[in-house]
């Protein structure tokens, strides 16, 4: 894996692919800094090296049009601030302004562009777009892990022009680093936790990590159509019909590979949808009619902490109760608590995927477990064994 440390940016200006669409309050100012804080170290590097560095992001969806709600501008200050130095502003990515400011910049300052996507070239995947922007840089750094499934221009495309000088950053590397501990390299037993609401979403990620892990638990809403493939009874809960056959499949391909699947064996439900409904403990195969399952039950919870306190390696994607309401978190609560005890004790543990990081971030679980990917697509992508347009143009 060729990283930035593989080189030394002295007088180089490193042009550095991040993900800086961080949400943002009605005031336009930044409400969750991670990502901006996860592309430090990189930075760093190449200001430490006595080169400069350009940062290129998009932010939210401008579809082409410059609109003044998604310009950079409004978060210049929270990068400022992140990176402890003055971060100059160009209102253009490419062009004449651009360039200017590329070419004024010093050893050791920092220039952001202009949202790439003001141009509809950079997710079209432009070649013209993407050359472009090379001009600003003599080396090109891909540390945007969120965007590396998409093949847009500044994240594949642009990656043609630097031949030799094309790297992944500090973050890149550590995000794919720890997929590649899960899936080739972890240290067994392994077990993988797929929450969530739908099975169809997590069929191609089962299918390719079947062969890499020893456990995997099944929980959320997604866990009920296996439960009705298997005959059980679930009441009103979340199922998907037309996936009944392929849960026994699954069930059935886990079982070649000697995966043990822990499914929960109690629920707790409620006759509504609703964090005041009423609700109470039941057997998973036995849920009344008008009630749905909306979160794992206490026996549940006691089983899957068994298995995770035996893993060596834990990969979690998705919650196992609707955790959004109070009264129905409690059983995503248990689970973080038993992958940190596990983690304590030297597991090394991957969380990723949307809502497993919301949980994450939401209840303090950050520094308990191992690492939390910043990707949501493009991890899943590669759990699906996908290889990652932003990750094949700089390994080329």
């Amino acid at each position: 894996m060729k990283t930035i440390n593989d080189f030394n940016f002295k007088d180089k200006k490193a042009l550095v692919r991040v993900d800086f669409n961080v949400p943002q309050d009605d005031q336009l100012k930044v409400t969750d800094n991670t990502r901006i804080t996860a592309v430090k170290p990189t930075v760093e590097k190449i200001l430490n090296d006595g080169g400069s560095v350009i940062l290129m992001t998009h932010l939210g969806r401008p579809k082409g049009e410059v609109k003044d709600e998604f310009s950079l501008k409004h978060i210049v200050d929270e990068v400022s601030s992140v990176l402890g130095q003055e971060v100059k502003f160009v209102d253009e990515c490419i062009g004449e302004k651009a360039e200017k400011a590329a070419a004024e910049l010093q050893p050791g300052q920092i220039l952001l562009l202009e949202n790439l996507r003001f141009h509809n070239e950079e997710e079209k995947g432009n070649a013209g777009f993407a050359e472009q922007l090379s001009k600003l840089g003599d080396a090109f750094v891909n540390d945007a892990f969120g965007t590396a499934h998409r093949a847009h221009a500044s994240t594949a495309v642009i990656a043609q022009y630097f031949e030799s000088t094309k790297y992944f950053g500090l973050l890149m590397a550590k995000e794919l680093q720890a997929i590649d501990k899960v899936l080739r390299k972890g240290e067994r037993p392994v077990t993988a936790i797929l929450g969530g609401s739908k099975v169809s979403t997590k069929i191609t990620i089962i299918e390719n990590i079947l062969p890499a892990i020893d456990n995997l638990i099944i929980g959320g809403g997604m866990a009920f159509t296996f439960i009705k493939a298997l005959g059980g009874k679930i009441g009103n809960s979340l199922v998907e019909e037309d996936k009944l056959p392929l849960a026994l499949e699954i069930l059935g391909k886990a079982k070649e590979h000697q995966v043990k699947v822990y499914l929960p064996s109690d629920v707790i439900i409620a006759e509504a949808f609703n964090n005041d409904a009423e609700r109470k403990e039941s057997d998973i195969y036995e849920i009344p009619e008008g009630w749905m399952g909306l979160d794992a039950g206490h026996k549940s919870r006691d089983q899957f902490n068994d298995v995770l306190l035996n893993s060596r390696t834990i990969l979690w994607n998705g919650p196992i109760g609707v955790f959004e309401m109070s009264n129905f978190a409690g059983g995503t609560v248990a689970l973080g608590d038993s992958i940190a005890e596990s983690t304590k004790f030297g597991a090394f543990s991957l969380v990723g995927g949307g809502d497993s990081v919301a949980f994450v971030k939401q209840f303090g679980y950050g520094e308990k477990v191992s690492y939390v990917s910043t990707g949501g697509g493009a991890m899943l992508e590669s759990l699906e064994g996908l290889e990652l347009p932003g990750v094949a143009a700089i390994n080329k």
